[in-house]
């Protein structure tokens, strides 16, 4: 079961300002991965659910998250259905994700008082969202939505609405200055936060650094 409540995650991202979106099929390349993450500040990490066996690697990681990085709140995102939101709580999921819009996934997780942030593009679903208990919600991808200017344009009717963009974000100080200026919670971060090496490995002290810069840049911001 999760080891934080709702509001603690919810809290938390506010706090940062930043969640690390990651997958790997190694559990030892997500153990670093989150290490680094964590070094560099950052204390919500959202696992993509994307290979074959993806939950076993996760069940893994959260155990290993309970020992080495205790203060980290551990959530899966690419979740699209219920079932699959059932499995990930079972595994030690502090929250749940999605790109999509699902009443039963809603359901799902109201009733294990997990928090579920479902994916948005339009002021009504993001309304429909808040109408079915979620306090955060996700905008995907981000960028093609309509980047910062939807959210500030959601934000004018609506100023209590919880926004995490996630999909085009990069750990560039002018675009988060520009997310975080239009009103959102937080921001999620993929790809570009996690570098690779000429040998293929990740180079996980510019990971660390990159985190720490985008949690620093963003508190300055506020």
């Amino acid at each position: 079961m999760a080891k934080f409540s709702r509001i603690d995650v919810v809290l938390e991202m506010k706090k940062t300002g930043m969640v690390p979106v990651f997958y790997h099929q190694d559990i030892n390349v997500c153990k670093s991965i989150l290490k680094a993450c964590y070094e560099g500040g950052a204390r919500v990490f959202e696992f993509t659910n994307r290979g074959d066996f993806a939950h076993e690697v996760f069940a893994e990681l959260v155990k290993y998250a309970r020992k080495e990085t205790p203060e980290m709140k551990m959530g899966v995102g690419s979740i699209i259905d219920a079932p699959t939101s059932s499995l990930y709580i079972q595994s030690g999921a502090d929250f749940i994700v999605s790109p999509i819009l699902n009443q039963e996934m809603a359901k799902a997780c109201n009733r294990r008082k997990i928090a579920w942030m479902p994916g948005c593009g339009s002021l009504t679903e993001i309304s429909q969202a808040e109408e079915w208990g979620a306090e955060v919600v996700k905008i995907f991808p981000a960028k093609q939505v309509g980047g910062p200017d939807f959210i500030k344009a959601v934000k004018g009717p609506c100023p209590w609405s919880h926004i995490m963009p996630t999909g085009g974000v990069t750990p560039e100080k002018e675009d988060i200055k520009q997310w975080i200026a239009s009103g959102a919670l937080c921001v999620g971060l993929g790809s570009q936060l996690f570098t690779k090496m000429e040998n293929g490995d990740f180079n996980l002290k510019d990971t660390q650094q990159k985190t720490q810069n985008v949690i620093e840049w963003i508190s300055e911001l506020r």
